[in-house]
């Protein structure tokens, strides 16, 4: 089962990399097992360009093991060699409709959902990036979590 796991998580992490176009980044971690609050998901990535406008976004993919709507998140969004953080929120995001539907796409029971997080936003200046990503709900761990990321995108400038 972990193997078929981490199968997935290379071909997920391969399939979102194949499609990028040079404006984007996705880093994405797989989830072995269940997620652990106490064990954040860490994400660095590299700005290059900090004049321009990003899209930050979070990607995640959940199961039907996942026993609730909706996911909160504590968000940290640090710079390299900076001692405050530049963004620190909680967040709640709705991942199934009323009648239990997910709302992510994909096939069999994993889905796939991309959650807006912050558009337009400029990075302070070039160079190295950390996202920490951790869930606030209240079971823990939680359980049909499988992979959690974030997609950095460029604005595209008229």
């Amino acid at each position: 089962m972990k193997t078929i796991k981490i199968l997935l998580g290379l071909f997920l992490a391969q399939n979102l990399t194949s499609c990028l176009s040079p404006n984007e980044q996705v880093k994405v971690d797989s989830i072995e097992g269940e997620w652990d609050a106490e064990y954040p998901t860490q994400l660095e990535f590299n700005i290059e360009d900090a004049h321009t406008p990003k899209n930050i976004i979070f990607v995640l993919r959940n199961n039907n093991d996942y026993p609730y709507s909706n996911i909160r998140f504590f968000v940290t969004i640090s710079k390299e060699g900076n001692q405050q953080p530049l963004e620190v929120d909680t967040l709640n995001y709705v991942l199934a409709k009323p009648n239990g539907k997910w709302i992510g796409t994909g096939f069999g029971e994993t889905k796939k959902i991309l959650l807006e997080y912050k558009s337009n936003y400029l990075f302070p200046s070039n160079g190295k990036y950390n996202v920490e990503l951790k869930h606030a709900m209240r079971q823990n761990p939680l359980k049909g979590i499988e992979d959690v990321g974030v997609k950095i995108e460029t604005v595209k400038q008229p």
